[in-house]
């Protein structure tokens, strides 16, 4: 019996010394002291050494997690546009958030109504924020009251806003990631909100970070060791990353929802849409015969016969209409098409890597001015500079190998990039749209037809430009493990 003791309290130590029962928090780490020096962490003795243990990033507002993982991304059915730009490839795509829904023109407004608060004297950059309600306007229909209402009225609060370019669409993200964090800092009581904020002195998560943005320290800031206050610091963990618009790949990805369809690390069934099967219809008994999405019909059907409205629009839906895919996504087919970050290439899918694949990449750095100061714009955001040959739009895109110049070698040229590649006019202008300024949408909308609806298909528009069946959502990285480990 003792021995029998005296063994059990043998093993007990043994598994404690080894770690297997975690350290003092019993959370797999000690969180208190160096594993490389045994120095403690936080403490004033020991230099204050910064450690945050277990950090799990939490969803931003109107987000939803998306776990990452592997697909098959590109056509699944017959390429009817014969353009040959979605052919199959495998990929692997990093776990990230994107928004359950479309950005709604409440949503929108709320970045509208903080221009016009911020900037009173500056008609132009409100303005220029505006959804293009014109593009309701068709020469030989009556569509005169959306020109006038949808952004506007309370009646469409809840619809997708339209008629934005991807600049418009990038410039919001910016926008959002800023008021997010702000908001983060108010509520831990790190600032105060400052309603009377403007010209240079303007909230940004860059300028508060690098001590430039002038703000209001809340009850319970961030403070050293000596008492003093700080900013707070990438290193804490505390504010968000940045929105921005989904890759392709993701957008695409996040689309399928594929978690249900698995068995294992097998996959039991791909899809063409959103939702399994082949139908556009529901099979349900409750809801059978009605349409799974938005979308055109057939010539002239944009809703069905009165009485029987299938899809119960006539333009776009509320964000939040029709079921969700098996990731808690809305609309991800049909209502409106959305803007991806992807420069279009028709020959991406032979190009980009197989992880996180990405076409558009231009990395730039701070602009300082002769001392070494950080430059800002009249509107107190920092001016960013595009690093030397860190335009990656058209990388490997006007190499010698896809040059179509004809009569001189073209392999003499040395200055080799995307305008050599496609056809241009006499004046030097591009006969197409293929340029570093065109963008990727992709989802179908509500006067497409269902061809449209399938996530593999890709579409292309200048960046500058808007449509009423664009609009967006959101996305934002995960950083760590792709689940939480």
């Amino acid at each position: 019996m003792k021995l029998k003791t005296l063994f059990i309290i043998f093993i007990a130590a043994l598994v404690s010394s080894c770690g297997l029962f975690g350290g003092k928090d019993g959370k797999g780490r000690k969180g208190e002291s160096s594993r490389t020096t045994g120095w403690e962490y936080n403490a004033e003795e020991t230099g204050n050494i910064p450690f945050l243990s277990e950090y799990e990033q939490e969803a931003g507002p109107g987000l939803t997690f998306v776990q990452g993982g592997t697909f098959s991304m590109g056509r699944v059915e017959q390429d009817v546009m014969y353009k040959w730009d979605n052919h199959p490839r495998r990929v692997t795509v990093a776990s990230f958030y994107m928004d359950e829904t479309e950005v709604s023109n409440q949503d929108y407004r709320e970045y509208t109504h903080w221009l016009a608060r911020v900037y009173p004297g500056d008609g132009t950059k409100h303005k220029a924020a505006l959804p293009d309600s014109s593009t309701w306007r068709k020469e030989l229909a009556y569509n005169e009251p959306y020109v006038t209402n949808y952004f506007r009225h309370p009646a469409y609060n809840e619809y997708p806003v339209v008629g934005v370019s991807w600049n418009q669409a990038e410039a919001y993200c910016k926008w959002r990631t800023d008021r997010v964090n702000e908001q983060i800092l108010v509520d831990k009581g790190i600032l105060q909100h400052d309603n009377a904020q403007s010209g240079q002195n303007i909230y940004t998560s860059d300028t508060y970070q690098v001590g430039l943005y002038q703000g209001t320290d809340g009850e319970d800031p961030v403070t050293n060791p000596d008492g003093s206050t700080r900013r707070v610091k990438i290193e804490d963990g505390i504010m968000l990353p940045k929105y921005r618009l989904p890759t392709e790949a993701e957008w695409e990805y996040a689309a399928y929802g594929l978690t249900e369809n698995t068995d294992g690390e097998l996959l039991t069934d791909r899809k063409i849409y959103p939702w399994n099967g082949a139908y556009l219809r529901e099979d349900s008994r409750k809801e059978k015969g009605n349409m799974k999405a938005n979308f055109v019909r057939g010539r002239g059907d944009m809703m069905g016969m009165a009485g029987a409205l299938n899809d119960n629009a006539d333009i776009s839906a509320p964000v939040f209409s029709y079921d969700p895919n098996d990731y808690g996504l809305y609309c991800m087919s049909g209502n409106v098409n959305e803007w991806v970050s992807d420069v279009y290439r028709s020959m991406s899918f032979n190009d980009v890597d197989e992880f996180n694949p990405f076409r558009g990449n231009v990395i730039t750095e701070n602009r300082r001015d002769q001392n070494g100061t950080l430059m800002r714009n009249e509107y107190g955001e920092l001016i960013k500079d595009t690093i030397a040959g860190m335009d990656q739009r058209n990388f490997n895109d006007g190499d010698p190998n896809s040059q179509i110049i004809e009569g001189t070698s073209w392999a003499d040229f040395q200055d080799k990039k995307t305008d050599g590649m496609y056809i241009q006019d006499e004046n030097g202008n591009f006969t197409s749209l293929i340029n570093d300024n065109v963008r990727v949408y992709k989802g179908g909308s509500w006067k497409d037809r269902p061809y449209w609806l399938v996530p593999g298909t890709r579409r292309y528009l200048e960046q500058t430009k808007a449509q009423n069946d664009i609009g967006f959502r959101c996305a934002m990285v995960r950083v760590g493990s792709p689940e939480g480990l």
